[in-house]
């Protein structure tokens, strides 16, 4: 019945990272024939380089009277995002053809900077009705075989050849806005004694078209919809045999931006307009599975062998040692044949630097209920992407609140290590993960501050965030501090000698570190084909989707971290190895070193980073990455061990 349960769970929550995307309450907005509709612009992004900048660093279009969206929440400040209104003018199923948007004289200074945006291959970003504009691209794979997929925002300029330095500016957009008809319902919607529409979809598609008009130019034309060019007609389109509007480099440059509104009907329901973006050609849920069934044959292995030692090993060395009727001579001859129970007044010695592992401990045991909360809220559906920052948002949040489960088993470890300065410990525990990521962050925000690039947060953002740290999740760490030194000691089975017991020379595959290194290969085997679908989602920006599946392989590495750890842990003990406190944590811990060499890796074959600035913003960012992975799955595997070495000498009788 329970493994039913399970399955049952595991499908229900399968289909949610598929289908529940909306917060409750997000409504459709309808909107009827000739309504003006607001189109937004965000920021500009690459896959070259994390940076983004503001979507009027490159002189656009900018219209009269526009106004700088304030962001809805901190993660998309956090996020770079920026909302500005657009020049662009929609009317609800209105199609226009050749509409004048501006004209524009570049100086060299402007010419040069738009030639470096265009160098590092930028994308512009809009919205419309809180759905991203797309374009519709053609890919081929390696037999020829097309895919046709989605890519956000359209690129500012056309490059004639991958390494060419000809660019061609992007200065005509088409508008295919698709929408779905409703009729009057009697509902709450606006507008309900009118027919509407619902829009169900937003594409784009750039192309460089170097216009050409007659006399001296109108100022007034373009909100006149008076402007005549010979190059683009209002009845039939632009002229397809149009020559390109090449870049021309340390020379002053007009440009005529112009636009196209075309409204196409779609069948498409309003609950399913997310699809197109979501349903990547890169994201294919049979490789996903493939994952899964991967990661599961791992952790049955490993399972196997918990249960080998378990059942057999441990039992059979058990009943062997604890027969009392034995002789002495049969009892020395056990304990020789099985060392992990020579060393039972060793084992639960403190290690050096016990109190950093208590606080280590308590950390990543804050990050990891943070990032099962936040992926659980995920894959029921709360955390929208048509709610900006949302993620990002819960990601924060989850981690403040958990403050006081961070307090409270660092404080339990202290007290068993019998760490003296209770106020240094609980301090050390709100400063480790977060001072961390403020130093790497702060560096991080000089260098966008001194690149004039959005990705810079605000300085007023940064004092929230210091608010953040120390008005509620520090408050809350002394708290869970208090009530885990209130508790007693854990209770141990065995005391420890006053003087340690000398550890034989062990072969080299018991040294720490390779043991360690060695520990840290299966996790990350059951989990690195779910780390490229993260790291394409996030610095080819695209839309993740399948969180169901990322909470099942989380499992996964969960149990893999601790079953790999104890196995490691029971064959250092039977080699009369006590030092296992630190390396227990660095066994499982170590599979964030791998992660992290992946992502080093993926940014190599698949970013193509040109720039220096660009690599050391990735190993920034990806370092924080890396360091929250260690915490968690150190803390796993430590937490494992700790729980499977109480078991087991609880189980022996000691004279």
């Amino acid at each position: 019945m329970s493994t039913t349960r399970f399955s049952a769970l595991a499908g229900f929550l399968l289909l949610q990272g598929v289908s529940g995307f909306y917060l409750p309450g997000v409504a459709p907005r309808k909107y009827v024939h000739g309504e003006q509709l607001m189109v937004k612009v965000n920021t500009l992004t690459s896959d070259l380089t994390p940076l983004q900048f503001d979507y009027y660093n490159i002189p656009f279009c900018e219209p009269k009277g526009g106004e700088h969206q304030l962001p809805e929440n901190i993660g998309e400040v956090l996020a770079g995002e920026r909302t500005e209104t657009s020049a662009y003018q929609f009317h609800t199923n209105v199609s226009r053809l050749c509409k004048v948007a501006c004209r524009k004289t570049w100086t060299p200074q402007n010419v040069d900077e738009y030639r470096d945006f265009a160098g590092a291959r930028f994308r512009a970003n809009m919205r419309l009705d809180n759905l991203p504009a797309a374009e519709l691209v053609v890919f081929r794979d390696q037999y020829g075989k097309e895919f046709v997929s989605y890519k956000l925002g359209y690129p500012i300029a056309e490059v004639s050849g991958y390494n060419s330095s000809k660019f061609y500016i992007n200065n005509h957009l088409r508008f295919t806005i698709r929408y779905h008809n409703v009729k009057p319902t009697g509902t709450h919607m606006d507008k309900i004694d009118e027919p509407g529409v619902l829009i169900v979809g937003f594409e784009v598609k750039a192309k460089s078209i170097e216009h050409r008009y007659e006399g001296k130019w109108d100022e007034k034309c373009a909100a006149k919809n008076t402007c005549e060019l010979f190059t683009c007609d209002p009845s039939r389109g632009p002229d397809p045999n149009a020559p390109k509007l090449q870049l021309r480099t340390h020379k002053k440059q007009e440009v005529v931006f112009t636009y196209d509104v075309l409204w196409v009907h779609s069948d498409v329901k309003w609950a399913s307009r997310w699809d197109v973006y979501l349903q990547m050609q890169w994201q294919d849920d049979e490789i996903h599975w493939f994952s899964i069934v991967n990661s599961s044959v791992i952790l049955l292995f490993l399972s196997g062998m918990v249960a080998l030692i378990m059942l057999r090993i441990l039992r059979k060395d058990l009943y062997r040692y604890n027969q009392l009727e034995q002789s002495e001579e049969a009892r020395e001859e056990a304990r020789e044949e099985t060392g992990w129970k020579l060393v039972y007044n060793d084992v639960f010695r403190p290690p050096s630097h016990a109190t950093l592992l208590s606080v280590c401990a308590g950390t990543g045991v804050q990050l990891l209920i943070m990032s099962v909360l936040t992926l659980l809220f995920a894959a029921l559906g709360f955390l929208s992407p048509a709610n900006r920052g949302s993620l990002l948002s819960a990601v924060l949040f989850f981690y403040v609140l958990m403050g006081v489960p961070a307090g409270y088993v660092s404080a339990r470890f202290c007290k068993f290590v019998k760490e003296p300065n209770h106020f240094k410990a609980t301090l050390m525990t709100a400063l480790l993960f977060p001072g961390v990521c403020f130093l790497v962050f702060f560096l991080v925000n000089l260098v966008a501050w001194f690149k004039l690039s959005s990705t810079a947060v605000p300085f007023g953002t940064l004092i929230v965030l210091m608010l953040l740290w120390f008005g509620i999740s520090l408050p809350l760490i002394f708290f869970g501090a208090y009530l885990g030194f209130r508790k007693e000691p854990f209770s141990v089975p065995c005391a420890v000698s006053a003087i340690p017991r000398q550890i034989p020379p062990q072969m080299w595959y018991m040294s720490p570190w390779v043991s360690a290194m060695a520990g840290g290969l299966l996790p990350f085997g059951a989990v690195f084909v779910e780390v490229f679908y993260v790291l394409s989602s996030i610095w080819l920006h695209q839309f993740y989707y399948l969180f169901g599946f990322l909470l099942l392989v989380l499992g996964i590495l969960f149990l893999t971290c601790c079953e790999v750890t104890v196995v490691l842990c029971y064959l250092q003990l039977c080699c009369e190895d006590y030092h296992w406190w630190w390396r227990s944590f660095l066994t499982s811990g170590s599979c964030s070193f791998y992660v992290f060499l992946y992502s080093i890796y993926y940014a190599y074959s698949k970013l193509q980073m040109a720039r220096a600035l660009a690599a050391f913003l990735y190993v920034c960012y990806m370092f924080i990455v890396g360091f929250a992975f260690f915490l968690i799955t150190g803390a796993l595997g430590f937490l494992a061990s700790f729980v499977f070495i109480r078991t087991i000498y609880s189980a022996i009788k000691i004279d």
